[in-house]
Parts: structure tokens; sequence; C-alpha cells
């Protein structure tokens, strides 16, 4: 694979080949970061049996881990200020620590401590590789390499999670904690290995402004505020869907918990095929062009969902066809916003993931309401309107921007 790597970053020790292994190993890191974040809702009961608390409290618990994203502004102006090396492995160090101390010591408010620390982990980690692939990688081969990498959110509901419940039904419930503790540790030494020192330090300059300097940086562009709407309302949309979609099937088909638990994977393979789709389209149609065209189709998608009642398979079908429309969206903005403050790449998008973040709570606490206000006609046509915002959003600032050519 070749990445070609942009001029004036390449050095004696940063080839093509370290590019690929490094971009190998985050894809494996974000791997990790991504089941500990997600294998707690399958197995929800099974926790709290082992723990000795209600189902109520485990949710509880995932709740609070969910709040990490939004605290992702703490850590992006930190790698551009102190190098993206030094945060990934804070990021996976936080990962390793939080699961290691939810397995040794396997009480609710430790565990709940753990999944928090874990999630921040993630709220580092991300970031700070994003930022890493904008400032290595050209722009115009920046859609593959962020959708390769992407490829770790699918994964980790495909394999990450029935692996989590293999070591579950063997091992007990504390082993996922374990086995994912230890992974941290070893993709902590891998980024010693494979990763420089002082890497990143992306604002301009010989100086090292702090935090505050960066922030009012990112609120003085006048596109950004806008991009950032981008992710609140398609964050929004999408969960406002996704938190009612199990309740939408039960009723409509009468699925029992296996045949519902079974369309999981179909929204696994869509967001996989949409990683997919960004790592072969997104650069030959353009990153814009192909957000943009992600969310026409997941709007297509939205409205359709009260017409594929019919049978269970239109219903699939749908499903199948908004999530992969969504995740190609977000995927392709993702790899936009690398490119969209050079000078502070991690702070640009620790900004992106936190608006993403309180989007997808806004969603979550409107999808309830509105299912119960008017049934899937109301969800799907609701979750149209706010993805229509996203694109007024994106549209609006993005109109006379163009990347910086190097």
């Amino acid at each position: 694979m070749n990445f070609i790597l942009k001029p004036g970053v390449t050095t004696p020790q940063d080839s093509n080949c370290r590019l690929v292994w490094r971009i190998g190993i985050a894809t494996l890191c974000r791997f990790l970061l991504n089941t500990a974040k997600r294998f707690p809702y399958p197995f929800a009961p099974m926790l709290g049996r082992g723990m000795g608390v209600p189902l109520e409290a485990v949710t509880s618990m995932i709740a609070v881990s969910q709040t990490t994203g939004i605290l992702s502004p703490l850590f992006g102006p930190a790698g551009d200020k102190w190098g993206y090396r030094r945060i990934l492995l804070a990021g996976m160090g936080m990962l390793a620590g939080g699961m290691l101390v939810a397995g040794f010591l396997p009480f609710y408010v430790v565990v709940m401590v753990g999944l928090f620390i874990a999630g921040l982990g993630k709220a580092a980690f991300e970031p700070a590789i994003q930022a890493y692939v904008g400032q290595r990688v050209p722009f115009n081969r920046r859609g593959m390499v962020i959708g390769i990498m992407e490829t770790a959110w699918a994964g980790s509901s495909l394999i990450g999670i029935p692996l989590t419940g293999l070591f579950i039904a063997h091992l007990g419930w504390r082993s996922p904690f374990f086995m994912l503790g230890g992974m941290g540790l070893a993709g902590m030494a891998a980024i010693v290995l494979l990763f420089p020192d002082g890497l990143g330090k992306s604002v301009h300059g010989t100086g090292h402004p702090g935090y505050w300097h960066v922030l009012r940086q990112l609120k003085r562009e006048k596109a950004v505020p806008k991009i950032l709407g981008f992710a609140f309302f398609i964050s929004a949309a999408n969960d406002n869907f996704f938190v009612v979609y199990g309740a939408w099937l039960e009723k409509a088909f009468h699925l029992d918990i296996v045949t519902l638990g079974m369309t999981t994977t179909v929204i696994g393979l869509a967001e996989l095929s949409g990683e997919g789709l960004t790592v072969f389209l997104a650069d030959r149609l353009g990153l814009k062009r192909s957000a943009i065209t992600g969310l026409l189709l997941s709007v297509i998608g939205y409205m359709a969902l009260p017409f594929s009642e019919k049978t269970f398979f239109s219903s699939m079908v749908i499903l199948f066809l908004v999530f992969i429309a969504v995740e190609f969206s977000i995927v392709s903005f993702l790899s936009l916003c690398t490119e969209i403050l050079p000078g502070a790449r991690a702070t640009m998008m620790s900004g992106v993931l936190a608006a993403a973040g309180i989007g997808r709570v806004t969603g979550a606490l409107i999808g309830g309401p509105v299912w119960i206000a008017g049934g899937i006609w109301a969800v799907g046509y609701v979750s149209a309107v706010i993805s229509i915002l996203a694109m007024v959003s994106l549209l609006w600032g993005l109109h006379d921007w163009l990347p910086e050519k190097h």
C-alpha cells in the first residue's frame, strides 16, 4: 500500500512501510478501545449478576462511560502542544489501567470508574491518531486511510463483541477486563516501538501555545461552528432512530430476542461496508461530495422506514441502507475535517468528536418521546429533517473553503 507521504514530512525513519505499520497498529488499538466501549451493552445482564446489582445500575454505569466523548476537547490541544505520540500512549494507558482495575476490583463503583477511564482513553486516542494521519497523508489519499482506520468501529461489533461473549462464557464475566487491559499494555509497547518521540506538535511556529490559545483559534475559524453543527446533527439523527429500532422491529414483526440480536450483525456489516466505500470511493468522488451523498441517501432511507414494514426483508434492506449511508458520510466527513485546521488538527478533531457525542446524547433523549408520540413515521421523518439540517450546516461551512496546497 503506497500512501505517498506528504512532501516535507518524510525522514530516514519515516517511510511508507513504517506508515503502513503505524496505521495498522493504530487500527488495532482503536479496535480495542471501541470493543471496551461497546461490549457492556449486550452483556449488561451478566455484568449486573457478576457485581450483584440490578440491570438499571449497569445501564446507568454505561451512560456515565458514554459522557467521555464530550470530554475529547480536553485532549486535543494537548496533542497539538506536546505531540501525538504522548497522547496515543496516554489513551492506551487509560484503556489498560481502567480495564485492569475493573478486573482486579470487581465492585460496582470501581467498574464504573474503570469504564469511564477506558472511555477517556478513546477520547484521547482518536483525535491524536486522526490528526497524525492529517499531518502525514496527502489530502487526496486521506479518505482511504481514515476509512481503513474506521473499520475498527465495525470490527468491534462483528468480531470484538462476539469474542468478548466467548470469554465471558468460558472464563467468567471479569475475563474481558483482563483481556482488554493486557492488550492495552501490548498496544502501548507497539506505539513506543513504532511511533517516534516528538511525533506531532502540529501548531505552527516555534513556541507551544497553551490550551486557551488553541481553543480561541478553533473559535475564530468561521467555518468551524457550522462544521461542528454537521457532526451534531448527523449524530442526533442517527441516534434518534438507533435507540428505538429494536422496539420498532419487535412491534412490527414480533421478533424473538435471538432474531432481534441478529439485526446487530446487519448493522455491523453496513458499517463495515460504509467504511469500505470510503476507502475505495471517497477520494475519487471528493470528500465533501461523498459526505453529502451519504447524507442524501440516509435521508431517503429514514423517509422509507415507514414503508418498509410490509416484510422483514424489506425492513432489513432499509436498515442496511441507512447505516451504510450514515457511515459513508461520517467517515468521509472525518477525513475532510483533518484538513480544516492544519495548524491544530487534534484540537479540531476533538471538537468534532465532542459535537458528535453531544448529538448522540440529544438523539437518544428525543428518540423515545418521538417514538411514543408518532411511531416509526415520526422517528423516520424527524431523523430526515435533522439530517437535512446537517447538510445545510456542512454546505454553509464549506461554501468557500479549499484545502491548503502542500
